[in-house]
């Protein structure tokens, strides 16, 4: 299939590119028509509408309304009534329904309908349903899973594992792996998306962003291992975060705190708060979190001559210190002037000032026999302060055809980094004598500017929708360093180190998307294309990196049910890799004098082909084959070099890498009260790179692994009030690089009680309890033999209570409505 698919798209994309060339003005074309090819869709149909009532008379604002095809009870159409309790059901074909209507503390019956032109029908009138409204109770939910066309959605509102913070949601969610704490879905590095919007910036920032992020504003995680073509060509592997909403009138608000123990105590304090009356709405969050962090590193290095033999073993040990005060605030307005129009304003503010890093390295030097040659101890002072701001514009209309939607938004992202280092070194002989001293500091500013502007319609057809979309986005990032090598009082700066670099780079992309069903077969087919233009410049290398070129992504899926229980799916895409400004980045960052991260400001994009061949059984087993072919992928590599005894790590396109695995994924309920998910991969990875600093050209790194995830839910008390979490990861190992991961296990577990019918939430959670989720990372070819043991605090106890304020049993039992009223007719 891969040949098939190979050949048909070769000569495909080789006359796009041929007439790109030839007629320079093609590309905007393309973009352009791709945006705008499915608006022309439309189709006949009739209108139904009405009001929503109580026995009073009174309207029953934002009620559900459902349309239900009467020969199979399957919704067709539904619609919220506005807060007036008027409601409207467009684009109607000609047949048998019933109508109802769905809101909380209400009962609601079948109202037969034979629609052959519009319809007002008048008045809805619901009965209070005394049932309902004594066994609705807030409780603590199991993490549900939702298994898609394109993604598995984990629902973790109200649950054990949304009590720490969205960092530690996303760490243990199936199928994430954490990699010298980066997020990685099946060997590719993952994208972070919050509420369908790309957050545009580095891991290491998308780090801090996460930790400060409280979890109880998330409800649920989209993990999208292969996105349509509705998202950009470079995110690889998507991790979707969802936050709450507010989708009943009233205030609803919590605060809440968390008491963690590890090696040392840390402290977190929330509020969030939800109100909407009428057409406003508003959301409010803000986190603090006081930290003092332990991490600990032992690192070993053989030094090789050229007969292959040993001359030198450096062992290190490593200590980091960290504090901050990291502080989260969000606030997101929402204002719906009419019931076909909505706009939103989202606002994120991430702010953690005068953090400190204390690092104190010791190094033992011995001889090829085991004697020490000398010492050396180094003690490190990192300090940052770091600014993150964010504002999105959204408006979302509601065209006059059922389902059809117009989205457009507006964003902006400033991020500031703030970072000075200074480090001194003593070197000791092997009696203890000090031999001399090297002394250097650096002082570093980097701003970041991110533009973007996106358009999207959607709008349903006959058995499908078709979707499109614009988009440009454009980043500007401006960074220098100051080294300074201090040998007096009036320390010189390095020009060989210190360095001013500058890069903008332009993206502008469309994309068209076709989804259609036809009994038994299901097919999503779509296309983007993006042009990028990136300029970088380093003053101190006095040269400018230009590229500039034009691509097509073509994405498909395709399905087809066989008998009522069993379900097949293929699904392909082609993505790419950006080098990001802080790959391109050529600056330094040292340990010691002997071991430093540099970038690379050489690197190129990379593009690869991705496969996947899915078999789904009663939606309670999925099993899915995967083939990746990952190009000249751009990874994270780590040289020695024996002759001048140094460490540098940098990035790299390497020559090849290859990726495939089959994956087993079990979700189902044991007993009523007994939940279990369970995902399991036996897996190949592979990267083959040039071989610096060693007698070899190229070098092949590979593993086959194995990688098993289970987790058990709980309910532990009758109304569901007490429940709790039991889960265990293990992973045989993995690539990093140049480096292989050595086996891990994980083991948490975790209670959750709900107390004063609601009110308030007590949890209780231990993670990493066997000590054994931390890996060793080893490097073993020609002459690099070198290898890292990092332990950071994952061995943790954490205490954590919120308090509800406000409607919340409203709230959550308007949605637990919701999503009641939909799985009845889903199951019917």
């Amino acid at each position: 299939m891969r040949h098939l698919l190979g050949g048909f798209a070769a000569p495909c994309k080789k006359k796009f590119i041929a007439l790109a060339q030839a007629y320079p003005n093609v590309k905007r074309k393309i973009l352009f028509l791709l945006g705008l090819l499915p608006l022309a869709i439309t189709s006949q149909t009739y209108q139904i509408t009405g009001s929503v009532r109580d026995m009073e008379g009174a309207p029953l604002p934002f009620a559900n309304v459902l349309l239900l095809k009467a020969s199979d009870s399957l919704q067709v159409r539904g619609s919220s009534a506005d807060d007036q309790g008027r409601f409207t059901l467009t684009q109607v074909p000609a047949d048998l329904y019933y109508l109802k209507a769905a809101y909380f503390g209400y009962g609601s019956i079948l109202v037969p309908l034979e629609v052959y032109s519009d319809i007002r029908i008048g008045a809805l009138v619901l009965e209070p349903d005394e049932n309902t409204l004594e066994e609705v109770v807030v409780t603590g939910q199991r993490p549900t899973v939702e298994r898609r066309a394109d993604r598995i959605v984990f629902n973790v509102e109200n649950t054990i594992m949304s009590e720490g913070s969205t960092w530690d949601i996303l760490r243990n969610t199936p199928g994430v792996i954490v990699v010298q704490e980066n997020l990685e879905i099946r060997g590719q590095q993952a994208t972070v998306y919050l509420n369908d919007r790309k957050v545009q910036l580095s891991q290491a920032e998308i780090l801090d962003l996460l930790k400060g992020l409280s979890g109880d504003v998330i409800s649920s995680v989209e993990v999208i291992p292969m996105p349509p073509a509705s998202f950009e060509a470079e995110d690889g592997p998507v991790l979707n975060i969802r936050t709450r909403q507010n989708i009943v009138p009233g205030y609803r608000g919590s605060v809440r705190g968390q008491y963690t123990q590890a090696v040392y105590p840390k402290y977190s304090f929330g509020t969030s708060q939800y109100y909407k009356a009428g057409k406003f709405g508003v959301f409010a969050n803000y986190n603090i979190s006081p930290r003092k962090e332990y991490k600990e590193t032992e690192s070993r290095i053989n030094f090789i001559d050229d007969q292959q033999e040993v001359f030198a073993r450096w062992k290190t040990d490593q200590e980091r210190v960290s504090r901050s005060l990291d502080q989260q605030a969000s606030l997101i307005l929402d204002y719906s002037p009419s019931g076909r129009d909505q706009l939103n304003l989202t606002s994120n503010l991430s702010l953690s000032p005068n953090n400190r890093s204390a690092y104190d390295l010791e190094t033992v030097m011995r001889n090829a026999t085991g004697a020490i040659d000398s010492t050396l101890r180094t003690i490190s002072e990192l300090e940052d302060d770091r600014l993150n701001l964010s504002f999105d514009l959204n408006y979302e209309r509601k065209l006059r055809k059922e389902g059809a939607t117009l989205k457009a938004n507006a964003h902006y992202t400033y991020y500031e980094l703030e970072r000075v280092q200074q480090g001194s070194t003593d070197y000791f002989d092997p009696s203890g004598v000090f031999l001399r001293n090297f002394t250097f500091a650096t002082d570093a500013f980097q701003g970041i500017d991110i533009f973007t502007t996106q358009a999207d319609f959607y709008s349903p057809v006959q058995s499908g929708s078709v979707e499109s979309g614009i988009k440009g986005s454009f980043i500007r990032s401006g960074s220098r360093i100051d080294y300074l090598d201090v040998e007096d009082t009036q320390p010189p700066f390095d020009i060989a180190l210190s360095d001013r670099f500058i890069y903008d780079e332009s993206v502008y992309a469309a994309y068209a998307s076709l989804n259609k069903e036809w009994d038994p077969w299901t097919l999503k087919m779509g296309l983007r294309a993006e042009h990028t233009e990136v300029k970088a410049r380093s003053e101190t290398l006095d040269e400018i990196n230009r590229q500039s070129y034009f691509e097509l992504f073509p994405s498909l899926y395709f399905s087809r049910t066989v008998g009522e229980d069993h379900s097949l799916a293929l699904t392909y895409n082609r993505r790419l890799t950006r080098p990001n400004y802080q790959d391109l980045n050529p600056f330094r960052f040292f340990l010691n004098e002997n071991d430093y991260d540099e970038g690379n400001p050489n690197l190129v994009p990379n593009f690869s082909h991705n496969f996947n061949l899915n078999w789904t059984v009663r939606n309670t087993f999925f099993v899915d084959l995967y083939y990746r072919d990952n190009g000249g992928y751009i990874s994270t590599l780590s040289f020695q070099d024996n002759e001048n005894q140094t460490l540098r790590q940098i990035n790299q396109n390497v020559e090849s890498s290859y990726s495939y695995g089959l994956d087993l994924t079990i979700s189902t309920s044991l007993t009523p009260f007994w939940y279990v998910y369970s995902y399991n991969s036996v897996f190949y990875e592979d990267e083959t790179f040039l071989a610096e600093e060693s007698d070899i050209e190229t070098y092949t790194n590979k593993v086959t692994g194995f990688y098993g995830y289970l987790n058990n839910s709980l309910t532990l008390s009758k109304d569901g009030s007490l429940t709790a979490e039991a889960s265990i990861l293990y992973l045989s190992g993995f690539l990093n690089g140049t480096y292989k991961m050595s086996e891990t296990t994980t083991l948490n577990l975790g209670l959750r009680k709900t107390l004063w019918e609601g009110r308030a939430v007590v949890s209780l959670v231990g993670e990493d309890l066997l000590g054994r989720a931390n890996a060793t990372y080893t490097t073993r070819y020609a002459n690099q033999d070198n290898s890292f043991y990092a332990r950071p605090e994952t061995r943790f106890v954490r205490l954590g209570f919120t308090y509800n304020l406000g409607n919340y049993r409203l709230q959550n039992r308007s949605a637990d409505l919701q999503k009641s009223e939909l799985q009845r007719i889903e199951d019917e």
